[in-house]
Order: C-alpha cells, then sequence, then structure tokens
C-alpha cells in the first residue's frame, strides 16, 4: 500500500503519512490503530 493509499484511507494528507514513516512525528494511538486497520494487521503486529 503506497503512502497515498493509506492517506486516503484514514482521511489524512500524505505528507502526515510520509511524516509517520520518517520519525519526523509521532502518532496518537488512535492512529496507530487506525493505520494497522486499514493494513489489515493488529497494532502489536504494526509495532514490532
Amino acid at each position: 500500500m503506497s503512502q497515498g493509499d493509506l492517506a486516503t484511507a484514514l482521511s489524512v494528507d500524505r505528507a502526515y503519512i510520509s511524516n509517520i514513516e520518517n520519525g519526523r512525528m509521532n502518532p496518537t494511538l488512535s492512529t496507530l490503530e487506525k493505520i494497522a486497520g486499514a493494513l489489515g494487521i493488529s497494532s502489536s503486529e504494526l509495532l514490532k
């Protein structure tokens, strides 16, 4: 899944996803849960 696809699924800007991915921003727990859901994995799997 691309950053753009993930951003669309979460209704956020692609730059926000990029900043999370590159360690420039720290997502909230709620956002982590939404990302995991969009990727079809558990939150714990996402954090591994």
